[in-house]
């Protein structure tokens, strides 16, 4: 089991680097159309880079997000339940999430296909959106099996590796 979570650890990190540099850019590309705004020559086709970016930047970040614990949790009742129902409610959410984003990754991936069929681009830039597509699909998966290896844990070692120092 550890090496599993070694591995998924590091395909998390891989996925929050591509977001992490996805942020690097972005704020390039923001910073360099704002100046030219104010100079008048604004960044051509920032509107495609930035959109491109920000989804990547979004997708890659959420597999880190549920491993460290980050995403919107209502405790209200849980110090009310008991253990096993917290662990039971934690790993139907895992489950409940890993499905989710398997559905997001399958549409996005289908729509990939249908972008590199009808050979769609962006507005400006033409660049191919299928790749991009076909990248979200990817950081999609690995939030998706991050999710369903906390389940799996969960329910077989009982330790929760958002709560791990």
């Amino acid at each position: 089991m550890r090496a599993i979570r070694r591995l998924a650890d590091r395909l998390i990190g891989l996925s929050a680097l591509i977001g992490g540099v996805c942020l690097l850019g972005l704020t390039g590309v923001i910073l360099v159309d704002v100046v030219g705004r104010a100079m008048g020559a604004p960044l051509f086709g920032s509107q495609d880079l930035i959109t491109m970016g920000m989804a990547l930047l979004v997708f890659g970040g959420m597999a880190l997000c549920d491993r460290q614990g980050g995403h919107i949790a209502v405790d209200l009742l849980e110090p009310r339940f008991p253990p096993a129902l917290n662990r039971a409610i934690d790993i139907g959410s895992a489950l409940l999430g890993a499905a989710i984003f398997l559905l997001i990754a399958y549409t996005v991936h289908e729509s990939a296909k249908l972008s590199q069929m009808l050979n769609m681009s962006t507005n400006l830039l033409r660049l191919p959106r299928a790749w991009v597509q076909w990248g979200l699909a990817g950081l999609s998966v690995v939030a998706a099996l991050g999710m369903l290896l906390r389940a799996v844990e969960l329910t077989v070692t009982g330790r929760d590796v958002r709560k791990a120092p």
